[in-house]
């Protein structure tokens, strides 16, 4: 793996990062409670976005990378509009009641999960919020491929499967501790397993029908690994722990076999 290249610029530590989908912009959460849009090419930022109270915690572009979402310990959602010169958000949204840790924006919708018990899926086409309580503090939400469910990992150390649309419950994986930190999970291309990192240095698998436990992948041994990131049209996936991030993938013929 080759280093290209080295973005400097927020003045504490950098919470998360995502890239546009044309590749040309990168956009940053810091500690210092500043949003950056990098150009991909010079390393520079591009602009500089301040309005969050507290560290940004998560940040996430829409589809086609015109808005930059962000999340923060403020309890607030901020949506900026990245071909504007214009550094105040378009728009705010304080329904949190706690640190929002997860932000995820589709064409049409944006989630968010919170420390307090919360998902929350906002509408963008009806302007509507629907809300689900998970009875426990979400460090990771996201959408499954189909569009249809939402994963959420808890504190408790396990991931719930909702129903989108009613919020019902339609699967419990367990087995793997997250201890207190915020580990990601995802599903894979097919939406047939449920991912996650955990605190032993492994990356835990479930079939997402029977919610048993059909693999363990170890990335590295009592390393945490906390990032979890899922190629949305391929059988790849990427886990970073420690100083190090791999690869991993398998034929698409196996990859009901994980």
């Amino acid at each position: 793996m080759r280093l290209l290249n080295t973005y400097c610029g927020h003045g504490d530590e950098v919470l998360d990062a995502r890239g546009s989908c044309d590749n040309s912009q990168i956009v940053s959460a810091g500690a210092d409670k500043s949003v950056i849009i990098w150009d991909v090419i010079t390393g520079q930022p591009v602009r500089r976005l301040r309005g969050h109270a507290s560290r940004v915690t998560c940040v996430a572009f829409n589809e086609i990378s015109t808005v930059a979402v962000s999340g923060s310990q403020d309890n607030t959602v901020m949506l900026w509009d990245v071909r504007s010169r214009k550094n105040d958000p378009i728009q705010v949204l304080k329904d949190a009641k706690d640190s929002v840790t997860t932000v995820v924006s589709t064409e049409r919708e944006i989630l968010s999960s919170s420390v307090d018990c919360r998902v929350r899926r906002y509408d963008i086409r009806v302007g509507e919020l629907f809300t689900d309580f998970v009875g426990e503090p979400v460090t990771c939400a996201s959408f499954t491929c189909d569009g249809q469910c939402i994963v959420t990992s808890c504190s408790d150390s396990t991931i719930k499967l909702l129903d989108k649309d009613t919020g019902e419950l339609l699967g419990h994986y367990t087995g793997h501790d997250t201890g207190d930190f915020r580990i990601e999970s995802c599903v894979d291309v097919s939406d047939g397993h449920i991912l996650s990192g955990s605190t032993e240095g492994s990356i835990w698998c479930w079939d997402l029908v029977k919610e048993a436990v059909v693999h363990k992948m170890v990335h590295q041994q009592s390393t945490v690994v906390n990032s979890l990131s899922s190629h949305p049209t391929q059988p790849f996936l990427l886990s970073a722990a420690g100083l190090t991030i791999k690869l991993w993938g398998l034929p698409e013929e196996q990859t009901d076999d994980v």
